[in-house]
């Protein structure tokens, strides 16, 4: 990175970012209390508002949401007659898996092979980090040159709502004129993205029920009907014999017209074990961007240690649907319904509970604000153009504001790139990209004041 104040500033302050980091992963702020217990999450939401605080924040307070979490809101005033930005990040995390398959302690931030690793380092605590970093820097370098205004969410993976509804019944709290969300990553480690698609998604809970109770299978088997069987037929209906996704009546041709992904990078980013092949048909960009992608989440069923020999009386499954840019996530549950209780076999009864849907979301990758942090990024990453990439994944809230503010210019990045396993077990966070996208998005804050100024 070539000289710069800012860049020198972050550069100075990262050894207090990992400590605060560590700090914020310790936290087991899983959104749902049947993981961990609510309290993790509120000692969470504790620490990011002490964070505003000393930072001067003010209105800083922890609101409780329709869900039943926490999100932390707090607004830091600039120059007068200056835009206003918003920041967006969530501290609740993913369950971190399985324990033991972690190489070093999930909610201990371990620095190994030049990252660092620790369930939420890249997704999203990392990303609450960036936005205080990019602060600091600014503030030790002349000031913050907008209205900043910070909204941590508490329940972003869960997919429950709660900040989505809140903001809806409170449409002036998160007003603005540009969004950051950092909660997305770059194509590639080092290489400066932004995201301009989301995929929404919609989640299901389907349930077979085919007998009063569980039967002996060498009575039985071969005339009553098994639950667990009906319910892997459900399942193996939504896809085709290539993989991919078939749900009766939802289009699943469309074509991405952007960043291309090449198959090889996509197995090494994925790591596909060697021998087995991609699913679906077309270029890889188009599956996971462009087009619709089903996932069986979970299927309650006994496990194998202990089994006993008997037919399954009921099964159920979770079930997501990632639903691309160019389709409704309300009319694609509604067909995804639909499939699956005409694929039903046997006549079994089969239910279908809706737990959480979003919709997709496309940027503006047009307007001043990107031009903004395109500058930003040439700095920040010397010899580097800005590139524009789709995601697979759903951030509801994306289209929550920009519905509520239609006029606002909301752009995402973030620190899950590949390496990140965000997800997954042995989730990390290259530190080199924290700096870098600390500095990219001060340097964003100071570009986009003054184009408010031209």
């Amino acid at each position: 990175m070539t000289a710069n104040p800012i860049a020198e500033t972050v550069a100075s302050l990262m050894p207090r970012a990992r400590t605060e980091l560590a700090e914020l992963v310790s936290f087991r702020s899983v959104a749902d209390p049947a993981v961990f217990p609510r309290s993790e999450c509120e000692a969470a939401a504790r620490w990011v508002a002490d964070a505003l605080r000393t930072e001067g924040f003010q209105d800083v307070s922890a609101l409780d949401t329709p869900d039943g979490t926490q999100s932390v809101y707090g607004l830091l005033p600039g120059p007068e007659g200056a835009p206003t930005v918003l920041l967006y990040a969530h501290y609740d995390v993913q369950p971190p898996l399985d324990e033991d398959a972690w190489v070093s302690p999930p909610f201990e931030l371990t620095e190994r092979d030049g990252r660092w690793y620790g369930r939420g380092a890249a997704d999203c605590k990392g990303g609450f980090l960036m936005h205080l970093l990019a602060l600091r820097a600014l503030k030790a370098n002349g000031g913050v040159p907008v209205n900043v205004k910070v909204i941590v969410e508490g329940s972003e993976e869960q997919g429950t709502g709660g900040l989505e509804r809140y903001a809806e019944a409170h449409p002036e709290l998160l007003a603005a004129d540009a969004v950051v969300v950092g909660d997305t990553g770059n194509f590639q480690l080092g290489l400066p993205t932004v995201t301009a698609t989301l995929r929404g998604m919609t989640m299901v809970r389907v349930s077979v029920d085919t007998l009063e109770g569980n039967l002996h299978s060498g009575q039985f088997g071969g005339a009553a009907p098994d639950a667990l069987a009906a319910l892997i037929r459900v399942l193996d209906s939504l896809r085709a014999e290539d993989g991919s996704t078939t749900v009766d009546g939802l289009a699943s041709d469309a074509v991405w017209d952007g960043l291309a992904y090449g198959e090889a990078d996509f197995r090494k980013d994925a790591k596909v074990l060697d021998g087995v092949g991609l699913i679906g048909e077309g270029a890889v960009a188009d599956r996971i961007w462009a087009r619709p992608a089903v996932t069986v989440l979970g299927i309650d069923c006994p496990p194998v240690v202990g089994a006993t020999p008997s037919i399954q009386a009921s099964a159920r499954a979770t079930v997501s649907l990632r639903v691309p840019p160019g389709q409704d996530a309300a009319e694609a549950t509604e067909l995804l319904v639909s499939h699956i209780e005409k694929h039903t076999p046997w006549g079994a009864r089969v239910a279908v509970e809706q737990v959480g849907q979003g919709q997709p979301f496309r940027a503006d990758t047009s307007s001043p604000a990107y031009t903004a942090m395109a500058d930003a990024m040439r700095v920040a990453y010397p010899g580097q153009e800005m590139q524009a990439s789709g995601m697979g994944g759903s951030i509801p809230l994306c289209n929550t504001l920009a519905e509520l503010y239609p006029r606002a210019e909301i752009l995402l990045i973030g620190l899950s790139e590949p390496e990140a396993q965000i997800h997954a077990v042995n989730e990390s966070v290259s530190p080199e990209e924290l700096e870098r996208l600390s500095v990219s998005e001060a340097l964003f804050l100071v570009n986009y004041a003054r184009s408010k100024q031209a």
